[in-house]
């Protein structure tokens, strides 16, 4: 059994097609089904269900799947380690981060590729239910989402990176917007545009609101942060945001943001790594970093500005 068998055998089940599969691994569709019958020999158990097309893995080729997953990963963090031994950290960096951590994940990816020149980055916006999954199959290295619930997040590791705070976000001309703190039932009253409820950052909302004897009926639902500020700079509407947003939109002209009371929830958000196996050498990079940075610090430092 050989690494390479391995790999072909995870394409094939990501892809769910031969062809394909021989496509994204840049080999022959007869190479690639010759190895898989090769390992299904060596292992002694069929893998594939064959017909006159691929019809999906036996029950012992969805196990040989999640072990291949795990060793690829692991022969993958061995190479990293010895490149960094050799020459100095470099490879990829596989990261997922839920789309309302996406607009805080530059301050922690652009000093990492200053420090790691040779090393490239791929980041992706995933849910908290597809990093959950994504980390076990070992097909992220690491990734930014919500913390605070260990049950939600499984067996993994965890190293906290900042509280989400909310502001209210509100035209410059809007009854709330000289107030020096606005309370939650009142903005609940406003023309609101708000994420969608399939979203966690609205669950929490609608939970703080909530906790104020109040419920929010936005007039506009989004299921993105830039969509969201989009429909907030025509000045027509009101939302709460993260402060971690102000990082990447600032505040659209004709526009303030106004403290809200404090809330009765503030998630934290933080980096999840793999709780199995070896460290990724990658994530011990990012986990050093990050606690170099301070981005708790560098991202309530800008809410304090623009709240001055």
């Amino acid at each position: 059994m050989v690494l390479r068998q391995l790999e072909y055998l995870v394409a094939l089940a990501r892809e769910r097609h031969f062809a394909r599969a021989a496509a994204a691994c840049h080999v022959s569709q007869p190479s690639l089904s010759a190895a898989i019958r090769k390992l299904e020999r060596e292992l002694d158990v069929p893998l594939v269900r064959r017909g006159q097309r691929f019809a999906g893995l036996t029950p012992e080729g969805e196990r040989v799947v999640l072990w291949a997953h795990r060793i690829l990963a692991d022969a993958d963090a061995l190479r990293q380690d010895l490149s960094r031994m050799r020459e100095g950290l470099s490879g990829t960096l596989r990261m997922g981060a839920i789309p309302t951590a996406l607009t805080a994940a530059p301050l922690l990816t652009t000093p990492f590729c200053e420090r790691y020149p040779h090393v490239r980055v791929v980041l992706t916006s995933l849910s908290s239910r597809e990093i959950k999954r994504r980390l076990a199959d070992f097909e992220i290295d690491m990734a930014m989402t919500y913390i605070d619930d260990e049950q939600e997040l499984g067996d993994v590791r965890t190293s906290p990176l900042y509280d989400e705070r909310y502001l209210l976000l509100t035209p410059s001309d809007g009854e709330l917007a000289e107030r020096p703190v606005a309370r939650w039932a009142e903005v609940a009253a406003l023309p609101l545009c708000l994420l969608t409820p399939e979203m966690r950052n609205r669950r929490i909302l609608d939970a703080n609101f909530r906790a104020a004897g109040a419920v929010a009926v936005p007039a506009i639902e989004t299921d993105t942060v830039s969509a969201l500020f989009a429909h907030v700079a025509t000045h027509r509407w009101s939302s709460v945001i993260s402060h971690a947003w102000l990082h990447m939109f600032g505040v659209p002209e004709g526009m303030r943001v106004v403290r809200l009371e404090r809330a009765a929830r503030e998630p934290l958000v933080g980096l999840v790594m793999t709780g199995t196996g070896p460290e990724s050498v990658m994530a011990r990079a990012v986990l050093d970093l990050a606690r170099e940075l301070d981005l708790r610090e560098v991202l309530d430092r800008l809410a304090r500005e623009h709240l001055a």
